[in-house]
């Protein structure tokens, strides 16, 4: 009878923290149209990639990647630093690059507690044989920013935020 008892009571143990180790919190985020209009320049199409990034301007998280060449990333030398030394799988690379006149809308995830906290967003660009901005577009993450138009310092005229 005592080893029945030991043996229920470590079955139950083992399923109670099987059941507590399966639920795992997810962050929720909310999808952003953002429209990225660029400056009429001459040459190739900007490489721009999208961050996320604390109150200490430390990469977080990439949110976004225009441009589908990977030889071309570590141009982008800053957001490289980050990435290369990582070399996490990158699932927000969309496609061709973004030329100059050129606009671009696609859709950005943001996780919904890094809004109002102290985070921001940091638009880099690079264009072969031109300049690199490491921040083309950076702003404050907040309820008011999302939903924004915020001038470019680079080849971006600006880009604008809005809610899905």
């Amino acid at each position: 009878m005592k080893k029945l008892t030991i043996l229920l009571t470590a079955f139950v143990c083992i399923l109670s923290v099987c059941m507590l180790t399966s639920f795992s919190t997810t962050v929720e985020s909310s999808k952003y149209k953002c429209m990225i209009q660029m400056k009429n320049y001459t040459g190739e199409g900007a490489y721009i990639v999208i961050s996320l990034l604390n109150a200490k301007d430390e990469y977080v998280q990439t949110l976004y990647v225009q441009g589908n060449d990977n030889e071309w990333y570590s141009d982008i030398t800053e957001w490289w630093k980050f990435h290369g030394k990582r070399r996490p799988d990158i699932d927000a690379i969309t496609g061709e690059t973004i030329s100059g006149g050129e606009r671009k809308i696609s859709v950005i995830e943001i996780p919904n507690d890094k809004i109002d906290a102290g985070y921001k967003i940091r638009f880099e660009t690079a264009v072969e044989d031109q300049e690199y901005y490491t921040d083309d577009v950076q702003f404050e993450l907040t309820s008011a920013t999302v939903k924004s138009k915020v001038t470019g310092k680079g080849f971006i005229r600006y880009i604008r935020m809005i809610p899905q």
